[in-house]
């Protein structure tokens, strides 16, 4: 199976290198500091499951790899527009596009430009950082790949991506109401973003506080209230099963808006406690814990303040 990781930072370079263990056919899109290294010495994955590639096809130009049946789009969310017409040259008849970016709006965003046709939506439960160029690592035990189409039928090419996953050592799975999965994966990522970058820490001391275990739950209280108010199907009591798995993670896990927000880099915070902030308003649903959240890290969201 032919695949380009459209962005190859944690996400992708994870899944990009798993996949290519597992014998598909993977190029790497990539650029800077990690295409160098990429192209240098390959890709290293650390952690659980360490993988060693010496050789991996990475380029920072898509129109060089030619059709594929398979892209894994894993850029940051304010760079959608441009990545998504960058892939256009790679579509093809049937090919899959698999976004497995943050948020619940991230497929609306590139429907108008790759075509709704060749999305496919993706959740992945996984945490993972660029530990330097070209070396990936995989915090705790926790991973879990679900995606499907979106009329909720088992397709041809859903099937052939779950043998690639399989092939790779990947725990993947094809969800049967992908909408449904986006949401309750929405309602965990919001409260993890939130609270592991406005209280500036991992998830086990936040988890172990009666305080801030509290906020992070309340959290995904407003968020199940404003997806079921948009009418997804989401049980009325998702937050507390939700809230329980947080207990599974590993204590150093922390979202990646959090490691942003540390380095100074744009954050992602719009499309996540902001989105819900926006959505509830759309339904007068209050979201006072995701409106705290959202203002506080507000002088950050384009990066540290100069």
């Amino acid at each position: 199976m032919k695949i380009a990781i459209m962005g190859s930072g944690g996400i992708g370079g994870y899944y990009g290198a798993m996949l290519q263990n597992g014998g598909a056919d993977v190029t790497f899109i990539a650029r800077g500091a990690q295409l160098e290294a990429l192209r240098q010495s390959g890709i290293a994955v650390e952690g659980v499951k360490p993988v060693q590639l010496p050789k991996v096809q990475a380029t920072d130009d898509p129109a060089t790899i030619g059709p594929v049946d398979i892209v894994i789009f894993a850029v940051k969310l304010r760079d959608t527009e441009s990545a998504a017409r960058a892939i256009l040259p790679v579509l093809k008849d049937g090919t899959g596009v698999i976004s497995l970016q943050n948020g619940v709006q991230k497929d609306d965003m590139l429907a108008p430009i790759v075509g709704r046709e060749h999305l496919i939506g993706g959740a992945a439960y996984i945490g993972v950082s660029v530990v330097r160029p070209g070396v990936i690592r995989k915090a705790g035990a926790m991973e879990r790949l679900v995606f499907g189409e979106f009329d909720n039928k088992v397709s041809g090419r859903a099937r052939t991506f779950l043998d690639a996953c399989k092939a790779g050592d990947l725990k993947a799975e094809i969800s049967t109401d992908i909408k449904v999965e986006l949401w309750q994966k929405f309602v965990q990522l919001v409260a993890m973003s939130s609270v592991t970058a406005a209280m500036r820490s991992t998830i086990g001391p936040i988890r172990a506080n009666p305080l801030t275990r509290q906020f992070a739950y309340d959290i995904m209280k407003e968020v199940v209230a404003v997806g079921r108010a948009h009418g997804v199907a989401l049980a009325e009591d998702f937050a507390d099963k939700r809230i329980a798995g947080v207990d599974g993670m590993a204590p150093e896990v922390q979202a990646s808006m959090a490691l942003d927000l540390q380095l100074g880099r744009p954050l992602e915070l719009p499309w996540l406690a902001g989105a819900v902030v926006d959505m509830g308003a759309q339904k007068g649903v209050p979201t006072p814990c995701c409106r705290a959240v959202r203002d506080i890290l507000a002088l950050y969201v384009d990066g540290k303040p100069v």
